[in-house]
């Protein structure tokens, strides 16, 4: 009996191995502008093999995904690492990490984060404490993935309607900051705290045959799980969404750029100086704890070869 289980392992063993040397491999360059002063390059290594592949059309595309990153931006730099596995057509395991660490610039007379500690000065207002490379920023995470395409029941070039919702637990850390300090990544508000993060989005889209080949609705929701004394009286435990129309051109097999612009759900805060406050010291107008702002565009072009 140890025997016919020695075997059994080996020959899965030997069957993956061959999987994994079926591999296709892709690479791919990056690149992110976005209407507000931050911009992004990034290149990807991509891996796809086959794994636990089947006979019927739910499973016959059964692969695991394998993305490997290098981002660059003024204030930053990371890698990452992401991978997706396909059990079955309409669903998918993630998981994934990052670590990356940044910097302060000075941009027209702006100080532009890529990371740092947002402390309070004691008068009331932020003051930000930090060097380059001073800390490292560090993020794993596991998620799963629904999808459907209306064409896998009605098929047709036209028929794809797609639907596909993705969610995610995190945990997000920054080596410098102390238990509750909070922090600046990468243009963000510097409302950062080490903690368990919950991430969804939900993408409504139509795919064309056509050089306009994907437009669609995307949706995405962040909640931050920590739990920080006071965290109400500044909306620190509202979820904050975010709205964008998005469309994809696809030039070439090679070559396509897409196009979101997105509006977001923002505090809504009793003091009119607001913005100058540390954010802790703010509080929420009651009768109007929230509004819908313009957040931003983004232009994403890509390379693939």
């Amino acid at each position: 009996m140890k025997k016919i289980t020695v075997l059994s392992l080996l020959l899965v063993a030997q069957l993956t191995t061959l999987q994994l040397l079926e591999a296709q491999e892709k690479y791919e360059f990056v690149l992110h502008l976005t209407s507000l002063p931050e911009v992004k390059l990034g290149f990807i290594r991509h891996f796809t093999f086959p794994f636990l592949e089947g006979s019927n059309p739910l499973t016959q595309d059964n692969n695991i995904a394998l993305d490997l990153t290098a981002e660059l931006s003024p204030v930053s730099i990371n890698g990452l690492i992401d991978a997706v596995w396909t059990p079955i057509a309409f669903f998918q395991l993630a998981a994934g990490g990052m670590i990356g660490s940044g910097w302060k610039i000075n941009l027209f007379g702006k100080d532009i984060y890529g990371m740092g500690i947002n402390r309070h000065d004691g008068s009331g207002h932020s003051e930000y404490s930090g060097s380059a490379f001073d800390g490292l920023l560090w993020k794993v995470k596991a998620g799963g993935v629904l999808q459907f395409d209306l064409a896998a029941l009605i098929p047709g070039d036209w028929n794809h309607v797609v639907v596909r919702t993705y969610h995610e637990i995190n945990y997000t850390g920054y080596t410098a900051a102390g238990s509750g300090e909070s922090w600046y990544i990468e243009v963000q508000d510097g409302e950062n705290v080490n903690g368990f993060i919950y991430y969804g989005n939900l993408l409504l889209g139509y795919q064309m045959p056509i050089i306009l080949d994907t437009v669609g609705i995307l949706t995405e929701a962040e909640l931050f799980l920590y739990d920080t004394p006071g965290r109400s009286a500044w909306g620190d435990d509202k979820v904050r969404w975010k709205f964008g129309l998005l469309g994809n051109v696809t030039y070439n097999k090679n070559i396509s750029t897409a196009l979101i612009v997105q509006f977001r759900t923002e505090r809504n805060y009793k003091e009119s100086d607001w913005k100058d406050l540390y954010y802790r010291n703010r509080t929420l107008n009651s009768t109007r704890p929230e509004k819908f702002v313009f957040y931003r565009c983004v232009l994403i072009a890509s390379y693939k070869f």
